[in-house]
């Protein structure tokens, strides 16, 4: 996919780009750059957050930005002009197209194909997703596509047909579907509006959630609106912020927020969950935490609990194969992975996040602790990639962190198991005949009973905790 068309001989346009398998929205988190500004290639314009994480976008040529198409905290679909820049600044002003054309929701459609362009092939942009092949192929508009499409389509056919001498307009064609975006027309719907009957507001003449609202305000006391189902939210839904009344506050579902809420739910109803406790004595792995800490081999890397349970479930794991798969419903097969990318489940401001350590199980104690001292670091300085928290098998959540107990974790879409670790606590347990306060936590797994079976997944539970009851097992069981 080309993230970059030609407008004309001067103006070129920059499309916001797949940034991360097959995403179809992101929403502009910052500018770094304002109309007049001069940017290069390759330079950084914009931070945008996808329903994965924020990336960087840099512009693939150079010239002066003419114009930004979205504000900041905007929504944006995958392919929508972002930004306009001028290529040839210092030309006459009648070579460019009028940047207010994007406002004429009636603009004539453009022909059925366009010449190729002659423009000098420059460097397309490689993300994640894209390759780097040039391509000059014009597309042609979308049915129902965004008037601004419409509009830029009617300037480039005025460019090649005179260098600025428009064609000959075709008829005008009527306008008889109000304009409003898909979020916008349930929310119509649901309150029984008539969106024929309401006054636009937003840009380009588009029905905003506001307008929807004023116009059921007298039949239904302004009734508040219905969170959306799984649809894509656009750009105009997207741009109010939380909305804050006496009695509640409404936020935008979009984001990483949006992205945990579908997988979720598509985890929770797809996966026949099944969740197992255990409650177990791990004086001897926190007297090893304290001893690691002082060991010259493991300077300079951060060690604590969790280094030595995700050592633990990768023992288990190598002891236990059958329960690091994934379940095809396409082909219909169980598909046995032998690498561990182990998912550490992460609280971010931005949301839960589940980057993976690649190959965990190849790791030496102090590789695997370097790992996850840069994982957590990333996450928390909101960089973690999307092909970081790609392809995970089997993730660790930490809820003992919170002082939590435990808990029954939803796995992770695409993975067949996650380990719920308990707060660690002095508690009264029988020790050898005595009751004797010990370092005690839970553990809970939650596993897809569909390809893991009661016995499986019993045993992986019951390897960990003896791991962390007797530490010495992960050198006699590695």
């Amino acid at each position: 996919m080309t993230t970059m068309t030609q407008t004309s001989a001067r103006f070129r346009e920059f499309k916001m780009p797949d940034v991360g398998e097959g995403l179809t929205e992101a929403e502009i988190l910052k500018w770094f750059v304002q109309p007049g500004d001069t940017v290069t290639d390759g330079q950084v314009v914009c931070e945008v957050e996808t329903a994965k994480a924020a990336v960087e976008l840099p512009i693939p040529f150079d010239g002066v930005v003419h114009e930004l198409r979205f504000g900041e905290g905007t929504t944006v679909d995958v392919g929508q002009v972002i930004i306009t820049v001028d290529v040839a600044p210092g030309t006459p002003e009648e070579a460019a197209p009028a940047p207010a054309a994007s406002a004429a929701p009636a603009a004539p459609e453009a022909p059925a194909a366009a010449p190729a362009s002659d423009e000098p092939k420059g460097r397309t942009p490689v993300l994640v997703g894209y390759g780097v092949a040039e391509s000059s192929t014009k597309r042609r508009p979308r049915k129902g596509a965004a008037p601004e499409a419409a509009a830029v389509a009617a300037a480039v056919q005025a460019e090649l047909n005179g260098h600025g001498a428009p064609a000959a307009p075709e008829p005008e064609v009527p306008v008889t579907r109000p304009l409003a975006k898909p979020p916008v027309r349930k929310l119509a719907k649901d309150l029984g509006v008539d969106l024929a009957s309401v006054v636009p507001t937003g840009k380009d003449g588009i029905i905003t959630r506001e307008d929807v609202h004023a116009a059921a305000a007298p039949a239904q006391a302004a009734a508040p609106a219905p969170v959306p189902p799984a649809e894509p939210v656009t750009a105009a839904a997207d741009k109010a912020e939380a909305t804050v009344s006496a009695r509640e506050t409404r936020i935008p579902i979009k984001g990483v927020r949006k992205a945990i809420a579908q997988a979720m739910v598509g985890s929770a109803f797809t996966a026949p969950h099944v969740t197992e406790f255990v409650t177990v004595d791990v004086t001897r792995t926190m007297k090893l935490v304290a001893e690691l800490k002082e060991d010259k081999d493991m300077a300079g890397v951060r060690v604590n609990p969790l280094l030595i349970i995700a050592k633990a479930l990768l023992v288990a794991i190598k002891r236990n194969p059958g329960v690091n798969a994934a379940w095809d419903e396409a082909s219909q097969e169980i598909v046995q992975k032998h690498y561990v990318n182990l998912g550490i489940a992460a609280a971010t401001p931005r949301g839960l996040i589940v980057p993976n350590i690649k190959d965990a199980h190849d790791k030496t104690l102090p590789q695997l602790a370097e790992a996850l001292g840069e994982l957590v670091a990333t996450a928390r300085d909101g960089k973690t990639s999307p092909a970081a928290m790609a392809g995970g098998t089997v993730t660790i959540t930490n809820v003992g962190v919170f002082g939590v107990d435990t808990g029954t974790p939803i796995l992770n879409p695409g993975e067949s198991a996650i380990l719920a670790v308990g707060a660690i606590k002095l508690q009264p347990w029988v020790h050898k005949g005595k009751v004797k306060p010990r370092q005690v936590t839970t553990l809970a797994l939650s596993f897809d009973h569909r390809l893991v079976d009661g016995e499986l997944g019993s045993k992986v539970l019951a390897d960990v905790a003896a791991i962390l009851e007797q530490p010495k097992r992960l050198i006699t069981w590695a």
